[in-house]
């Protein structure tokens, strides 16, 4: 694949596939029914109108906002709020079994500096207030491989139009996949917008990890199907 460089509309539907796996054992169910209600963002704050200051979801004040949608079993985002304690991190997750895991994890760690959502991450993206975060984590997302599938990407023009309006000025657009015809999706789509454009490093070799990645137990285990990760950063204009 190239690094340097169609898309349908979305579907109507908010969240497809399956939203439960296997049975929760004890921990992750306690985990889930105590911590869920504390960090779950409240649905009055979800109007889609972007008009939600993300500061208004936080105890104290931040000094940067990031979000990461879809974070499976929440290794990434646990360890970005460890290294990050200032900052306020938002998640998004429909996979019940992955928040319960993620909620598990923090339990008994400090949490005060995250929020979640256990759906849509476009709920989210629609309710923010402009130019309002730091950056976006969109890490390994479901191919949704069969062709009439492609319209629930993540990754499309309506969405990129949000996440440009979210993100500040420089801010960061932070995709991965080991799915070789998603990578060209993505870089395709963010390249063709207006509001982004792909760093330096990322164009030159989107194959090569970038400094201080934080790998996800996915990723650590080998990518499926791939011999190799495309990493593709970019910036907000």
């Amino acid at each position: 694949m190239h690094c340097r460089r169609s898309l349908g509309k979305q579907n109507t539907k908010r969240v497809y596939g399956r939203r439960t796996g296997r049975p929760l054992n004890k921990e992750r169910q306690v985990a889930l029914d105590e911590l869920l209600p504390v960090l779950q963002i409240p649905s009055d704050k979800l109007t889609e109108k972007a008009n939600l200051p993300p500061q208004e979801l936080f105890n104290d004040p931040t000094s940067a906002v990031w979000l990461e949608i879809g974070f499976g079993s929440g290794e990434h985002l646990t360890a970005l709020m460890h290294d990050h304690p200032d900052y306020g991190f938002i998640g998004a997750e429909p996979f019940v079994n992955g928040m319960a895991a993620f909620l598990k994890d923090i339990k008994d760690k400090p949490h005060d500096n995250v929020r979640v959502l256990m759906d849509d991450a476009m709920m989210i993206a629609n309710s923010l207030s402009d130019e309002c975060l730091d950056g976006i984590y969109v890490l390994n997302p479901d191919p949704w491989h069969k062709a009439r599938h492609h319209k629930r990407r993540i990754i499309s023009p309506k969405n990129l139009d949000q996440f440009a309006r979210i993100l500040r000025t420089g801010g960061q657009l932070i995709m991965s996949t080991d799915v070789e015809y998603l990578a060209e999706w993505m870089l395709e789509a963010a390249t063709a917008h207006p509001s982004f454009t792909q760093t330096p490093e990322s164009a030159k070799d989107c194959h090569t990890t970038p400094p201080g990645w934080i790998k996800t137990r996915y990723e650590q285990k080998g990518a499926k199907g791939s011999s190799r990760m495309s990493y593709l950063i970019f910036k907000r204009l």
